[in-house]
């Protein structure tokens, strides 16, 4: 059992930070890196509807989308030995904007090549946001 908790956290740690690299591209509205964290056959499925990789990383075309962001009770699902499921409250403020949002998110990640520190590509991601009155 201690076998599967150490990989889970590796995979945890390792998940965080290529999530945390999406999030930085949209804070710099930097379009190369948020497509290279995104694999061609992306989905993403959002309130406003499905996109692709093309939509995600169109939304920068005319630069930043998110002014800052903080992701808590990070969890993570292995679904097998090259994909998983990164799991997250995020609280952010768009670009221009003084109100805080809270989405929930799962995306789903892929792992390149072989063995633990080969990367990781987002095949995935679902936003719910935050219903006003529910638990936080």
């Amino acid at each position: 059992m201690t076998q599967i908790q150490d990989q889970n956290s590796a995979v945890l740690e390792a998940l965080t930070k290529c999530e945390d690299q999406v999030w930085q591209a949209l804070v710099r509205g930097d379009p190369e890196a948020d497509a290279a964290a995104l694999d061609d056959d992306f989905l993403g499925v959002y309130p406003d509807g499905f996109a692709q990789k093309s939509d995600h990383v169109a939304q920068l075309e005319n630069g930043p989308t998110v002014r800052d962001y903080t992701l808590g009770d990070v969890r993570v699902l292995v679904l097998g030995g090259d994909h998983a499921v990164l799991s997250y409250r995020a609280e952010y403020r768009r670009h221009g904007q003084d109100a805080v949002e809270v989405m929930f998110v799962s995306s789903i990640w892929r792992r390149k090549g072989a063995g633990m520190d080969t990367g990781w590509i987002n095949v995935f991601s679902q936003d719910t946001p935050w219903a006003e009155g529910s638990p936080p």
